[in-house]
């Protein structure tokens, strides 16, 4: 973890916001956010309510966000936050693990989606990624997706019309690696699977890995 953090000691730290009722776990997060190098902790709220006042001013470059807020929820807050801040990611940190919310979440722009029982190298962790353009989640959570669509019928026979690399790096997805980690198993740049990525959500019409993985293992490979 601290190696990756070393990484960005000459960079501008990521700029994080917390949306958390929880007072101990927004504390925390915010402290750790304080003693991690390549991280600063800029806007802490309490609800959905002072979140709308004050993120679209700070504008972050990721806001970690709670479904279960007092008054309005997460996700209703989540949407009406995308369209003010366009280039902030957000990334869902909840107790919430059924299938309804998640997709939910998804559906009101939610860049990734973790379960509060996630260590705190494992948020860290995930803040980078979803910093970096990838969609961190747990396998867990991608089953449920998976399970979702699988129920809502998508359809899965866009998958045939993918080039065999793409079919590959969507594999590898699946299997829940992170972009560097494909670039270096397929022996290619990071830029090239971004791009590979790209050419397979506008192929299978989706805007996520969880939409994307759903297609692909519901794809009745012979």
């Amino acid at each position: 973890m601290h190696s990756k953090s070393d990484n960005r000691s000459l960079e501008e730290p990521i700029r994080v916001s917390i949306i958390e009722d929880d007072t101990w776990l927004r504390e925390n997060l915010a402290g750790e956010f304080a003693a991690v190098a390549g991280f600063r902790c800029e806007g802490s709220y309490g609800s959905a309510e002072e979140a709308l006042d004050g993120i679209p001013i700070l504008k972050p470059d990721v806001a970690i966000v709670d479904i279960n807020l007092p008054g309005m929820n997460g996700i209703e807050c989540l949407r009406r936050l995308k369209s003010q801040c366009p280039d902030t990611q957000f990334l869902i940190l909840t107790a919430y693990e059924e299938s309804e919310s998640i997709f939910k979440a998804l559906l009101a722009g939610a860049d990734g989606y973790l379960l509060k029982r996630t260590s705190t190298a494992g948020i860290l962790d995930a803040i980078r990624d979803v910093h970096r353009g990838e969609s961190p989640m747990s396998g867990h959570i991608a089953r449920r997706v998976v399970q979702y669509f699988k129920k809502m019928g998508s359809h899965v026979s866009e998958v045939e019309h993918l080039s065999p690399r793409e079919l590959e790096v969507l594999e590898l997805l699946a299997r829940g690696d992170a972009y560097k980690q494909i670039a270096d198993q397929l022996d290619l740049s990071i830029e090239t699977i971004r791009m590979n990525i790209k050419h397979i959500y506008a192929k299978l019409h989706v805007h996520s890995r969880g939409e994307a993985v759903a297609k692909y293992r519901g794809w009745p490979r012979s």
